[in-house]
């Protein structure tokens, strides 16, 4: 039998009791009638498109805080490899209500305007795979670290940043692992970083994204698709003890039931079957919050 590792806690949904039911369903309710922003009651936002120099070039990416006078903590949220698309802004939108400043790049900005590749990719298809490996190629560790340090850079430009209190990074897929490199590539101002059904975290490489803990400052929130787990059932643990031995704080979890990409709306079904999964979609949402919540102060 299986030895369970005591360092990873598994993620099935926690038992929901009635109060936390009757305000999903109210929240249900609101967004079929008002909209996302209406359904978690938060303070309006606005949001813009903006340009970052950067020592690459000029990355285009979206822009979202709340309305009204204020200064906020601010976030950066990394794409997945779909890009800067509608998605990623209504997610910026929906935690910018939260009471956030928050980025979101365009990763691919060296190669291409937003969003990059699209909801038109496909990853069967090996001509798409082909052009996604060359869109990544120059987000290697200190391509990204020195992004970060822009992207940082301009936040703290921003009169509705709130400087004082530490920046949050949240990535999916291949975003999940440009969270890594932007914490260890500016330990002074990233005091928080989640990844959602993260890609490449864990490597056999010399540069692999989990050897920049000791670089980092910033606690951390891991969540693993159950299907990235079954082919790669080493990495959590290694991802785990990586934190540990930093001596910095980290939760690392498994989503049962879930595939790769489980949290963005837009994702296609593999196999016939919906890859989004929103209960588990929920459960990640409101692990961010809390870590957000707790950390960027």
């Amino acid at each position: 039998m299986k030895k369970k590792d005591p360092s990873v806690k598994p993620a099935d949904t926690p038992p929901m009791s009635r109060r936390e039911f009757a305000v999903l369903s109210v929240a249900a309710g609101v967004v079929a009638v008002s909209g996302m922003e209406a359904a978690f009651g938060a303070t309006p936002v606005s949001d813009s498109d903006v340009q970052i120099h950067t020592p690459s070039g000029v990355c285009d990416a979206a822009f979202a805080h709340p309305e009204g006078k204020g200064r906020w903590p601010a976030a950066i949220m990394f794409p997945d490899a779909y890009g800067l698309r509608p998605t990623m802004r209504e997610m910026a939108k929906r935690l910018a209500a939260q009471g956030y400043a928050v980025l979101v790049p365009n990763p691919f900005y060296r190669s291409t305007k937003a969003p990059g590749t699209g909801p038109s990719f496909d990853f069967q298809n090996p001509d798409d795979r082909a052009k996604l490996a060359a869109l990544r190629a120059p987000l290697t560790n200190d391509g990204v670290m020195q992004d970060a340090l822009a992207l940082v850079g301009f936040l703290d430009s921003q009169a509705v940043v709130n400087k004082k209190a530490r920046i949050g990074v949240v990535g999916y897929c291949m975003g999940g692992t440009m969270t890594v490199q932007a914490a260890a590539g500016v330990p002074g101002r990233i005091g928080a970083g989640a990844s959602f059904h993260g890609g490449g975290l864990v490597t056999d490489k010399p540069d692999s994204p989990h050897l920049l803990v000791p670089k980092m400052k910033a606690q951390y929130y891991f969540g693993i698709a159950a299907n990235d787990d079954e082919a790669q059932p080493d990495a959590k643990t290694k991802l785990a003890a990586a934190f540990q031995a930093a001596h910095l704080q980290a939760t690392v979890e498994v989503y049962e039931g879930t595939m790769h990409g489980w949290c963005m709306k837009d994702m296609p079904n593999r196999d016939g079957k919906p890859i989004y999964n929103e209960a588990q979609a929920e459960r990640a949402w409101n692990e961010l919050s809390k870590l957000f919540k707790r950390a960027l102060v």
